[in-house]
């Protein structure tokens, strides 16, 4: 797996951009990281999510400075209610601003987004579970989903792919994928039930799980799980990039679940064709 994305700054914000997204010359992208906000506490200090107790006023404000260093504007972003599911949401300019101010507005349930309208930010957030961000250079079309273990076990990369497939031709091996920050195999430890799921879906279990020190518990590796899955589908490995940092292992650059607690903040991944 080849890791393209690198830290950018940009005016006062530090974030996270892939390299083989940005060499399409299709797209604006990013992965925000927990500094340069305003929200405080637990929250502190990027919380990009109103889903997790944090105010409204600091959230948006928030949303102000990741949207401004990239040159995009905040009210436009299109957000879901993140269900841990494999639906997948065509997103037109309709929907443009659904979910960008309030909790209330967002698209609706699901867990990634395809497009092929330009200027929609799609948005989706994060704390320890993985980003797809997939680039369809042939026919000028964009995907973004958030795999934790239950849409890595449904494949909601694959889905994501096949939508995009029926709604605008997509074929992966024309795809530039990138697979963002999360929790690593080295930090996420699961217990007999999920690692009995896995091992019985996919043919590829032995790369994905290993034993943990402790009895009847295993360590799952859910970026190689999303890229094997991807790589099967046709998506050439030149094509995949796949970030090396671990959400829980960096707590001082991203807001990780497992690390902080039920109360953390969310960074946002966040893609738009121009």
């Amino acid at each position: 797996m080849h890791d393209r994305w690198e830290f950018k700054t940009k005016g006062s914000l530090k974030l996270y951009q892939d390299m083989l997204l940005t060499q399409t010359g299709l797209v604006k992208q990013g992965f925000s990281t927990k500094m340069g906000g305003i929200s405080l506490d637990s929250y502190s200090s990027l919380n990009l999510a109103f889903h997790v107790g944090d105010e409204d006023k600091r959230v948006n404000n928030n949303r102000v400075i990741f949207s401004s260093s990239l040159g995009i504007n905040k009210d436009d972003w299109v957000t879901l209610n993140q269900v841990h599911s494999d639906k997948v949401l065509v997103i037109s300019q309709d929907d443009k601003g659904k979910g960008s101010s309030s909790l209330s507005t967002v698209m609706g349930e699901g867990d990634a987004m395809i497009t092929n309208d330009v200027g929609i930010p799609v948005v989706t957030f994060y704390a320890d579970c993985i980003s797809l961000f997939i680039v369809d250079e042939k026919n000028r079309a964009i995907g973004l989903a958030h795999a934790g273990w239950k849409g890595t076990l449904q494949e909601i990369g694959v889905k994501t792919l096949t939508a995009m497939n029926i709604k605008f031709g997509t074929k992966p091996d024309a795809c530039t994928i990138a697979i963002g920050p999360g929790i690593d195999q080295c930090c996420y430890e699961v217990g007999k039930k999920i690692y009995q799921m896995f091992y019985d879906k996919f043919d590829f279990g032995e790369k994905i799980l290993k034993a943990s020190n402790l009895s009847d518990r295993w360590m799952l590796d859910l970026k190689m799980a999303n890229w094997l899955q991807l790589s099967k589908l046709g998506v050439g490995d030149e094509n995949i990039s796949v970030s090396s940092l671990c959400t829980k292992c960096n707590q001082h650059l991203f807001y990780s679940f497992r690390g902080a607690g039920y109360k953390t903040g969310r960074m946002a991944a966040l893609l738009m064709l121009v």
